[in-house]
């Protein structure tokens, strides 16, 4: 009786096994994917990805369990729309995007699957369905930095009209300087080859420039500088290692900070909170950066007061 009971058991176990085992494997072998797409291939894109899959390989979600895949869209609106539809078809777990254009495109198009915007403007009025990080910094602060540094009435503020952020920063600046008497010239840099008749005819007036946050700007930010440093005339920015690159004065986010707060928002994604009750979150680390030695070489003493405010100087 005792065997025939055992022998019960055992088979009773055996049989158990065999029902959750398939279960198991089931789950192991259903490998979450993320699709991360950039606006452009800027550094700080990249440089806020690799943060991104560092701190989210740390809570468990890396190869083989987890596919993360990583592409560039094109800078016409038509071109990301189609490319962005594309990736949503192979229905991704959750979107990863950097940039405001790609953010709003994936946001308008991906029909139920979650969208993480990294390195994101913050409008006035938030944007349905946009959580993230935003990438919005004060630029009344960056002005009156400039302004501490080098008082002057008339700031060229250039501008890439169609790209969102830069447009908005205009906006942003024009209010401020209305406060505080400064007149703005506009500069519309629409093209590359726009950008030297443009600059040109804003520094024989102007005493300083503000550049906005953009592409189009970020990648012919060094040219800016060179034109303007031979006129002795400073430049302000927000972009990302601007004041490196030659700006007396910026006012810049970390992206490193802003793929790990994006890495934090997917994990609560992927653990089964919703987009719809998550922030577009502001930065916590927002650096007043001062170039000294662009200044002196441009003949500007920067204030005591200024260097003591600055969270980092560059001499």
């Amino acid at each position: 009786m005792v065997k025939m009971a055992m022998k019960r058991c055992l088979f009773t176990i055996i049989l158990l096994i065999s029902m959750i085992t398939p279960i198991v494997v089931s789950v192991q072998s259903s490998a979450i994917m993320i699709a991360a797409i950039m606006s452009s291939d800027l550094p700080r894109y990249r440089e806020a990805h690799r943060a991104f899959v560092k701190l989210i390989a740390a809570h468990g979600y890396k190869s083989p369990s987890t596919e993360i895949n990583l592409q560039t869209s094109h800078a016409d609106p038509l071109s990301r729309t189609a490319e962005i539809r594309k990736l949503i078809s192979s229905r991704p777990d959750l979107i990863v995007t950097y940039g405001s254009p790609a953010s709003l495109t994936a946001v308008r198009e991906a029909e139920g699957i979650p969208v993480i915007s990294v390195d994101t403007f913050a409008t006035d009025q938030p944007t349905k369905g946009v959580c993230g990080v935003s990438s919005r910094v004060s630029m009344s602060t960056l002005l009156n930095t400039l302004q501490s540094i080098h008082p002057c009435r008339r700031i060229a503020v250039l501008f890439t009209p169609g790209e969102s952020v830069s447009q908005q920063q205009l906006d942003d600046v024009k209010k401020f300087a209305a406060k505080i008497g400064i007149t703005v010239l506009e500069g519309s840099v629409s093209s590359a080859t726009a950008l030297d008749t443009e600059l040109n005819k804003l520094l024989a007036t102007c005493e300083a420039v503000v550049v906005t946050d953009g592409e189009l700007l970020s990648r012919q930010f060094k040219h800016i500088i060179a034109k303007s440093k031979a006129r002795n005339i400073p430049v302000a920015s927000t972009m990302p290692d601007s004041a490196e690159k030659g700006a007396v004065v910026s006012i810049e986010i970390n992206p490193q900070e802003q793929g790990y707060l994006a890495a934090e928002m997917a994990v609560r994604i992927l653990e089964g909170a919703k987009t719809e009750f998550l922030p577009l979150a502001q930065p916590h680390r927002i650096d007043l950066v001062i170039n000294v030695r662009q200044a002196r070489e441009i003949g500007i003493t920067v204030p005591a007061s200024v260097l003591r405010s600055a969270s980092r100087l560059i001499k």
